[in-house]
């Protein structure tokens, strides 16, 4: 199996290119700042916001398959336009493609959510990956779009680093009672890409963590696994507050841990409680 994993330097995509050459299958993976040092992959700078660059790639490294996994956040160019490039080069190559998307997509008006709910987004980073999530729908009707939430593991993302720097200064903010998603360890959830990857399977998959909690009560969970007093980190309420953002999201990922040979970890199951 060859594949290219764009966004292969952030946070999941380290992770997914370190399992993909685990298993023997052959690497390429895409940087736009800097490539990391993994040895057995090659890497290729890459800039979503340009054309042209992808079919050039995609006939160099001819992969089986191609894995999206940047994310690009607000930034329309990268995240919707830049996921559109990408599907059109897997149609024109005759790839297999695997998208993530993101519990941004959902307003929270409805708190659970399965596979057949429709976006209605209420950020502009949403609103960007709503508008990626149909462009590679209808442009690659055999892709599979896996939506995910907060993606925790190793010590090295956005809610473990937050959890650290509030520990060593509480006054640099606060984490929300009532702003609730489904964590999902990093480990897990590129395993069940990988599975996503060698399948047939199309459509809308769920891949989140089994336990829905806020971001306050992942924070003492990631605070007690580290040994950090958790009375330590400030709470506050996201309804009082100026940012905009869905409060109450809960991906449903029944329907698609069913199909899969990954299991999906609770928070509250990875993180020891």
């Amino acid at each position: 199996m060859r594949v290219l994993i764009i966004g292969g330097s952030g946070f999941l995509g380290t992770e997914l290119v370190g399992q993909t050459l685990a298993a023997g299958w052959r690497t390429a993976a895409t940087y736009h700042s800097r490539p990391r040092e993994i040895p057995g992959a090659s890497w290729h700078r890459l800039d979503l916001r340009l054309p042209g660059g992808l079919d050039a790639l995609l006939t160099e490294v001819a992969p089986d398959a191609v894995l999206n996994v940047t994310s690009g956040q607000a930034d329309w160019a990268v995240t919707a336009d830049g996921s559109v490039r990408v599907a059109l080069a897997a149609a024109e190559h005759a790839c297999r493609l695997v998208h993530v998307s993101s519990d941004a997509v959902f307003s929270g008006s409805r708190v659970h959510y399965d596979e057949s709910c429709l976006p209605d987004p209420v950020t502009p980073y949403g609103a960007a990956k709503a508008a990626a999530e149909t462009a590679v729908r209808l442009l690659v009707p055999d892709a599979a779009v896996a939506r995910t939430s907060l993606i925790v593991g190793h010590g090295r993302s956005a809610p473990e680093r937050r959890v650290r720097a509030l520990a060593a200064d509480p006054r640099s903010g606060a984490l929300f009672t009532d702003d609730i998603r489904c964590p999902v360890h990093v480990t897990d959830l590129a395993a069940a890409l990988r599975e996503l990857t060698v399948s047939e399977a199309s459509g809308m998959f769920h891949l989140a963590g089994a336990d829905a909690l806020s971001r306050h009560d992942l924070g003492v969970l990631l605070a007690r696994r580290e040994g950090l007093d958790p009375s330590r980190l400030p709470s506050a309420r996201r309804a009082d507050s100026a940012l905009p953002g869905a409060l109450d999201v809960r991906l449903d990922s029944r329907a698609t841990q069913s199909h899969l040979r990954t299991r999906l970890r609770g928070a509250r199951e990875f993180l020891g409680s």
